[in-house]
């Protein structure tokens, strides 16, 4: 841990900023993932439709270290805390950005291969005076809130276990309550688990899919689920990790779960004779008190495309067919919007929000999908499926307005090629250390998707299921999360680097602000010592490049966090567009052989950091342009001893001298490649630009 210096006015001010334990539900605090209704969604409206355009930036501050920082920040009393990296959890005066203390529970010592998941912490939550954190080795911790000395510290998984965190906590009734991932790369059991908020004693754990039959059933639930599985499920995990969002319904006291996508992807290998599969891409409802199972509403029987519902849940109360219904709202992956009985867990309605071909529609009687067969890429036939396993809607935050109606949703409409892989599935298995172990294979040539890619901001109409209004955003993963206000305020950031405020009734856009490198996750607002403010944390979270016209850089973009209130008079520092040049030593002689070994390793193991193709989209450095792997003493510095552990990058101790000699040969070849196509001005080549800060 960090502290700031304890000086006589530095304990004044946090004294003064000291939260009193529970967090207000006026709107003056912002203190979980969701909000204060989980619905992504501020009762202010000091800064409003009719006032935005005097919105101006507070405060900014830096965030270093390495790792990803597309996270949630929360605010209590006046402070801001938010996660960046690992897990490291700061605290900042809301008003001045003045850094009260910094928590460092130095993940990255302990998390190993975890690291590779590429992922940080989403997200913290806070109550009853405490800081609740997860971490990627599987670590739930508790924080003083006023002094960020650690509580207590529990493990949530086993030992020598694939499990990971990296979704935010629920906190409710004295409990803090944790899910984790893992399922895309190794054999995974998806669980959450309850813990005492003062103790860290654990109180209990739902499965979200069943074990092995022969060691006994935690509970009915799991013995029910057991009946919709086939073969040996439980040799491949089965998966259903809950690793993002959830939602507390204080009304019926549960808690509600999004769970995630079968482990592997391919249903074929983990339940050869089909099967619901439950509780796989399932909404379930859990007893807050006792976490018993009391419903379920499964979006995707049999899932078999990494269509997870582990996005988010909004809960409302809404007027249809004349009748005031409890809800639970829900954009999955699948390209559906479901509106459910939150009382009964019976399906209200749903709708399609993206053309959709895997299914024509949703049956509201049974609740179930009517599903295209060809879509299940039968008989090892290649399918071209819509969506794509990036999902209608994927982690950034959809969010809800009882003033307007209207859910907003971050959208993509983009397709995938399935088919099952190569080799046998029967005996298949998760292979150590790879990017992601799914159970699928590459596309077969010249078969590809059939539109180009698009993204946009859905204006979304839950009573009627109909689209209100639509934004398009920049490049293929264009649109952030999205938080709105009583104001009449939608505001979301956006991979060009615009953070905008749109009017929440009609989608026109009424102010915005260059963050100077993408803005992704989701904003909050809060109020501060009788003032409202909007906080943001901006950078790219996109490991490869995705259409802009400049791509973000990782080394020349800069992670922050920006505050804005009325009347800010903060600025960003001066930037210059500043080309990154790809490195090459003509003097070394590309091998063919040595860097299709290279290519091979890269896809597996490297990619889902750096970039399809070696072509990166600012998470993580661009490899083109470093000159480590022009060193093989170095390459081995960094993959066999982990010299940038800190900073966010794994070790890779298990590859060979030949592997690591197929990179340099594979890093040269795609750098000359990506020079003549520069060269030749070819359109869409990688430009290697980026931003600089000035003097």
């Amino acid at each position: 841990m960090r502290l700031a210096s304890l000086t006589l006015p530095f304990l004044a001010l946090l004294a003064a900023c000291a939260p009193s334990g529970q967090a207000r539900r006026d709107g003056t605090d912002w203190p979980g993932y969701g909000g204060i209704d989980e619905n992504h969604y501020s009762p202010l409206k000091d800064i409003n439709d009719h006032n935005v355009g005097r919105l101006g930036l507070a405060w900014y501050q830096d965030i270093e270290g390495g790792g990803s920082s597309l996270t949630a920040p929360i605010a209590v009393d006046g402070i801001l805390y938010y996660a960046s990296g690992y897990s490291v959890v700061h605290a900042v005066d809301a008003v001045t950005g003045h850094e009260l203390w910094t928590y460092d529970p130095q993940s990255w010592k302990a998390a190993d291969k975890k690291m590779r998941g590429a992922w940080g912490s989403r997200g913290i939550a806070y109550d009853n005076g405490a800081v609740y954190v997860g971490t990627i080795d599987g670590r739930l911790i508790a924080i003083n809130a006023r002094t960020g000395h650690k509580l207590w510290s529990t493990q949530t998984i086993g030992k020598d276990d694939e499990r990971y965190i990296s979704g935010a906590p629920w906190v409710f009734n004295g409990k803090v309550l944790i899910g984790h991932g893992g399922a895309d790369f190794a054999p995974i059991r998806g669980y959450v688990t309850a813990y005492d908020q003062k103790t860290g004693k654990q109180l209990w754990r739902f499965h979200t899919v069943p074990g092995d039959p022969k060691l006994g059933f935690e509970n009915k639930a799991m013995a029910m689920a057991a009946k919709t599985w086939t073969g040996e499920w439980w040799k491949y995990g089965g998966g259903g990790t809950a690793w993002n969002a959830m939602a507390y319904d204080p009304k019926y006291n549960r808690i509600y779960i999004g769970v995630g996508n079968g482990s592997p992807w391919n249903q074929k290998i983990r339940s050869p004779g089909g099967g619901d599969n439950l509780f796989l891409c399932s909404i379930v409802a859990l007893d807050a008190d006792t976490g018993e199972y009391v419903w379920h509403y499964q979006t995707n029987p049999g899932e078999t495309w990494d269509f997870n519902s582990a996005m988010d849940m909004e809960l409302a109360r809404l007027k249809i067919d004349g009748q005031e219904r409890d809800v639970l709202m829900h954009a999955p992956k699948n390209g559906f919007f479901y509106v459910i009985d939150r009382a009964t867990g019976k399906l209200i309605s749903a709708r399609n929000i993206v053309p959709v071909n895997w299914a024509s529609g949703i049956d509201v009687k049974s609740g179930r999908p009517i599903e295209n067969p060809a879509a299940r890429y039968p008989g090892g036939k290649a399918a071209i499926v819509y969506p794509s396993p990036f999902g209608a809607h994927n982690i950034e935050a959809m969010s809800f307005n009882p003033g307007s109606g209207l859910v907003y949703i971050p959208t993509m409409d983009q397709g995938r090629v399935y088919i099952d892989p190569a080799e046998p599935l029967k005996g298949w298995k998760h292979l150590d250390g790879q990017r992601l172990s799914v159970g699928t294979g590459a596309p077969p040539p010249g078969v590809t998707p059939d539109r180009p890619a698009t993204s946009f901001l859905l204006a979304w109409n839950p009573v009627t299921q109909r689209e209100a209004w639509r934004i398009p955003m920049p490049g293929l993963r264009g649109g952030g999360g999205t938080a709105t206000t009583a104001g009449n305020l939608l505001f979301q950031g956006n991979a060009g680097g615009k953070f905008v405020a749109y009017a929440a009734t009609s989608g026109k856009p009424l102010w915005s602000f260059d963050a100077q490198t993408a803005v992704m996750a989701q904003p909050i607002s809060y109020r501060a010592r009788g003032k409202q403010y909007v906080t943001v944390i901006a950078g790219s979270r996109f490991p490869t490049a995705i259409g802009l016209p400049r791509e973000w850089n990782y080394r020349t973009q800069q992670w922050r966090v920006l505050t804005f209130a009325l009347d800010g008079k903060a600025a960003l520092p001066k930037v210059d567009p500043v080309d990154m040049p790809v490195i090459d030593d003509p003097a070394f002689a590309v091998d063919p052989a040595k860097a299709a070994i290279g290519a091979t390793v890269f896809g597996q193991r490297c990619s889902i950091c750096h970039g399809a193709n070696a072509v990166s989209g600012g998470a993580a450095p661009d490899l083109l342009q470093s000159g480590v792997p022009l060193d093989t003493a170095s390459m081995k510095d960094v993959l066999h001893n982990g010299i940038l552990r800190e900073r966010g990058m794994p070790r890779f101790q298990e590859l060979t001298d030949d592997e690591i000699a197929g990179l340099q040969h594979y890093f040269r070849q795609r750098a000359r490649q990506v020079l003549a196509a520069q060269s030749a001005g070819q359109p869409g080549a990688q430009t290697h630009r980026g931003l600089n800060e000035g003097q």
